[in-house]
């Protein structure tokens, strides 16, 4: 197996550097390329106003395993895997990986993601893909997250993937240190983290600022965001499929017969 790994964290980041060690274990080829800084919250961003420029990974102080290739790049996750796929890789990926992103991607948060966009951009180009996320906590033992990532990276692409298909994959602190039951279940879509932080600045200047509160209401089902309080390990199948068959049915019942 030949895996391409992105993160949108930054190519000198805990998460990549073990995941990439890991994977180095079981694939036959193992290639990075990966945003030079973090690019948390660029969701699916590209770079088209200003030239990407690559440059090769030097060993140790990038991957702390000199015998892993790739590329850093001034760019999202998204251009990462983009410019890996049709330029910087020797092979055609047979998987990407996106992460392990330091914080979980559950819930809405997965549209803001950029180790989700890195990942739905290879599905776009049918290429399998998981994005892989670690609750954050004042310890992150990404090495055990990646160690636990794998027998689950085997079974998820181990059956035909549709078209279009790719898996978000979340760890809770507590699977690092405990067995935790893994679970399959639907992203959680009530809105969540709207709330703003607000103050003043030095210079007296008004601002606001992002939270994660409030936590998004409970659906009747067991969703990822829930799974997640309850310490499972959470997998959901995401598409690149943008479009909605009832909303272009009413569309279609709504403007039919209508000329410009």
């Amino acid at each position: 197996m030949k895996i391409l790994i992105t993160n949108d964290d930054g190519v000198h980041s805990q998460g990549i550097i073990q995941l990439a060690s890991e994977m180095k274990k079981h694939c036959e080829d193992v290639f990075v390329v990966s945003p030079s800084v973090e690019q948390s919250g660029v969701s699916s961003a590209i770079t088209f106003l200003r030239p990407l420029f690559p440059k090769a990974l030097g060993g140790q102080a990038d991957t702390q395993d000199e015998d892993i290739p790739g590329f850093s790049l001034n760019g999202t996750p998204v251009d990462c895997v983009r410019l890996g796929i049709h330029e910087l890789c020797p092979f055609r990926p047979d998987m990407v990986l996106s992460g392990i992103n330091d914080g979980l991607n559950a819930g809405p948060n997965v549209n803001y993601s950029g180790t989700v966009g890195g990942a739905m951009t290879a599905a776009s180009f049918d290429i399998p893909a998981m994005a892989i996320s670690l609750e954050s906590s004042p310890v992150m033992d990404y090495a055990k997250a990646s160690e636990l990532a794998w027998p689950l990276i085997k079974r998820c692409f181990s059956m035909p993937v549709p078209t279009g298909t790719f898996f978000n994959l979340n760890f809770p602190t507590v699977a690092c240190t405990q067995e935790s039951e893994v679970v399959v279940v639907p992203t959680e879509t009530n809105p969540m983290g709207f709330d703003f932080d607000h103050g003043h600045d030095p210079k007296n200047r008004r601002y606001f600022w992002a939270t994660n509160n409030p936590a998004p209401q409970p659906s009747p089902m067991l969703t990822d965001t829930q799974a997640l309080l309850e310490g499972k390990v959470t997998i959901s199948s995401l598409s690149t499929n943008l479009n909605c068959s009832d909303g272009l049915s009413i569309l279609q019942q709504t403007i039919d017969g209508f000329t410009a």
